[in-house]
């Protein structure tokens, strides 16, 4: 796959434009970083972050797979495959799941992984960083405790180049809406979205 950020960008705005009113914007990782892209030109009630691909680029990300799994970022390069990062149990686990997550949940949630845009990652590295400051929709940004993809210390500093505070889930790892209380994460979103809307404070709880 050869697809770009702006590519993914663009999927998401043919498919806002076609609903009867402006979406709020949710995602995750990479989709968090296509997000914050889509934030830059279009207009949405919210957007909401989770464990997202920081806004810095994923530079600090891809120095921790260096220094913890270079055999993996070397297949990944010379390859030009992403999936290569999780391309087995052990690697998927240590990369995506924490110590709590059932291991048939892991096998389970492992077969439905798929190839991924390495030109993709090349944007999020640098060719195409989000510009926050261009950005106006509010926004939570949440992270997991133990994500090993984006550090709490990213997802905070995401956080402040968009005027708000992080909210870290303890225990979790990096896919957080697939965890052991998964809940937790749904209900803050569901209540942040429900005081917006309200008109209340949007700060963190």
């Amino acid at each position: 796959m050869h697809s770009t950020i702006a590519d993914y960008v663009d999927d998401v705005a043919t498919v806002a434009n076609e609903l009867p009113s402006r979406p709020v914007v949710i995602g995750h990782s990479m989709g968090g970083f296509i997000v914050q892209k889509y934030l830059e030109s279009h207009s949405a009630p919210a957007g909401v972050l989770l464990g997202a691909a920081p806004s810095g680029g994923i530079w600090r990300s891809t120095l921790r797979t260096l220094r913890r799994r270079p055999r993996a970022l070397l297949a990944e390069t010379l390859t030009l495959s992403p999936y290569r990062l999780v391309g087995t149990l052990e690697l998927a686990r240590d990369h995506m799941f924490s110590a709590q997550m059932p291991e048939a949940d892991v096998e389970r949630y492992f077969a439905l992984l798929q190839e991924d845009s390495h030109r993709a990652m090349l944007d999020m590295l640098v060719l195409n960083l989000p510009k926050p400051k261009r950005v106006t929709a509010p926004m939570l940004v949440l992270g997991a405790e133990h994500d090993h993809a984006f550090s709490p210390k990213e997802v905070r500093a995401t956080a402040r180049a968009y005027g708000t505070e992080a909210e870290i889930f303890p225990n979790m790892a990096h896919h957080m809406l697939l965890e052991p209380g998964w809940e937790r994460v749904a209900e803050r979103i569901d209540g942040w979205l429900r005081q917006l809307q309200s008109g209340a404070p949007k700060s963190p709880e």
